[in-house]
């Protein structure tokens, strides 16, 4: 008997190998399987900033091993450094500690703003002469005074938050930029233009269903007769998508009927591999799908029979009709 050759996307691979990691933070349920949005990050290797993770998951007698992850969801998007490439992988800031949870409703708790703070200060600006004066007489054994070392702290602190909007900013534009699932979340329109689904809750509860069996997916690649160079430049200069945008690009062909070289220039990759997706997943659902029966019984059929079809018993289904 031959062996039968299976072709398998290279994005599909690299998470397969991924496929043990998952969130070791109780009460989540997150998972690296096909999943594009979300970072799996290790346990550092200092003991004392371990030990201030395994305190702000409330795991305090967990064993660690190389495969104890925490992901991305659990840390402030300032301890998160976003990849310059799409092959690039989220990192950590150096010092990071997982701080938003299920508990505290995924929100970091905001620290009391000290005495110096609270208290008010002189608005007069200091002259510049009286500030010569000030450095010629600097006593360099001398200690600041504490409430500039607060302002100094205040004013770290703005350019902090700053540099956190900017990034979210930036975050922000990247998603608007790329036509993906994840631009079109927050709108249920658009998601029930685009893909025919009601919600967005709807799409991603069907997507959970079959999100098991896509590792079994086989890629249709022997179907095109292209020459080898074309094969060659394909394989090393397109943007590998995501499974989930990948049924998303599905669902827009679908569901809008988009051209193969408009579905091409929306997600960015070339136009031969937007027909290998369309094959691909039409095979895959119709092998997924195709033991479920969608046709109704007699009976069902019966009850819902049009009035002009009541002499017409064994009617089953009606494609078309048009009254004469």
């Amino acid at each position: 008997m031959s062996r039968r050759k299976i072709f398998k996307t290279e994005h599909l691979q690299r998470h397969v190998n991924n496929y043990s990691e998952h969130c070791c933070v109780p009460l989540c349920k997150a998972s690296a399987k096909f999943n594009g949005v979300l970072s799996f990050h290790g346990f550092p290797t200092k003991l004392e900033l371990r030990r201030q993770w395994l305190v702000k998951i409330r795991r305090d007698n967990f064993t660690i091993s190389s495969h104890s992850k925490v992901c991305s969801r659990h840390f402030a998007t300032d301890q998160l450094i976003e990849p310059k490439t799409l092959d690039g992988r989220r990192r950590l800031v150096k010092g990071a500690v997982p701080t938003l949870f299920e508990w505290n409703h995924f929100t970091a708790q905001t620290q009391r703003a000290s005495v110096w703070e609270r208290r008010e200060r002189p608005t007069e600006p200091v002259s510049r002469e009286e500030q010569e004066e000030h450095n010629d007489d600097h006593d360099y054994c001398s200690t600041p005074e504490a409430a500039s070392l607060d302002m100094s702290s205040q004013a770290a602190e703005d350019n902090s938050k700053t540099v956190e909007d900017l990034q979210k900013q930036l975050q922000e534009l990247r998603v608007q930029r790329e036509f993906c699932l994840q631009r079109f979340a927050g709108s249920d329109d658009n998601i029930r233009f685009y893909t025919r689904f009601p919600s967005y809750n709807h799409l991603m509860a069907f997507w959970f269903l079959i999100e098991p069996s896509i590792h079994k997916m086989v890629v249709l690649l022997e179907r095109y007769q292209l020459p080898r160079g074309m094969k060659k430049w394909l394989h090393t200069h397109r943007q590998l998508l995501q499974p989930i945008d990948e049924f998303f690009l599905f669902l827009c062909f679908l569901s809008v009927g988009l051209k193969e070289r408009d579905l091409a220039n929306r997600f960015n990759v070339h136009q031969s591999t937007v027909s290998r997706i369309i094959a691909t997943w039409t095979s895959f659902l119709t092998t997924l799908l195709g033991s479920q029966c969608i046709w109704l019984t007699p009976a069902e059929v019966q009850a819902h029979l049009p009035e002009a079809f009541k002499d017409f018993p064994d009617t089953q289904v009606i494609l078309d009709c048009t009254e004469l």
